[in-house]
C-alpha cells in the first residue's frame, strides 16, 4: 500500500501504535488521545484495520478500554490473543536472561562463560 493511500490521521495512528512496547497493550482511547483526537476512537480502529505493515506496526497491541481484545482486522479469530501471548513469553524470556546476566556480573562472571 502506498503512503498516499492513507490519510495523515491514519499514519499518526500507526506511528502511535509503534510506541507500544513489546508484550504490552494500549486502548483505542489511548491511541486516540495520543494523536490528539480523543473522540476518534472508532476512527482509530478503522485506521488500524488499514495497517499496510502488520508485521512491523503492532496493531494487535491495541485493545478495548475495558481490557477485552476485540476484533483483529475486522474480525475476531483469536489471532490477536495468540500474538499478545507470544510477545509476553518473549518479554519474560528476555527478562530471565537479563536477570541471570546481572547475577553473573555481580559475581564477577561474564554471562555464558565457564569462569568459576
Amino acid at each position: 500500500m502506498k503512503r498516499k493511500a492513507l490519510t495523515d490521521f491514519e499514519w499518526r495512528v500507526l506511528a502511535a501504535t509503534l510506541t507500544i512496547p513489546l508484550g504490552e497493550t494500549r486502548s483505542y482511547q489511548w491511541v486516540a488521545r495520543r494523536v490528539g483526537r480523543p473522540q476518534a476512537v472508532r476512527a482509530v480502529g478503522q485506521a488500524l484495520k488499514k495497517n499496510p505493515y502488520p508485521l512491523i506496526i503492532p496493531c494487535h497491541r491495541v485493545i478495548k478500554a475495558d481490557g477485552r481484545i476485540g476484533g483483529y482486522a475486522g474480525r475476531f479469530s483469536g489471532k490477536k490473543i495468540r500474538l499478545l501471548r507470544q510477545e509476553q513469553e518473549i518479554v519474560r524470556a528476555f527478562e530471565k536472561m537479563t536477570e541471570s546476566g546481572k547475577k553473573a556480573a555481580a559475581r564477577g562472571r561474564h554471562p555464558g562463560s565457564n569462569n568459576s
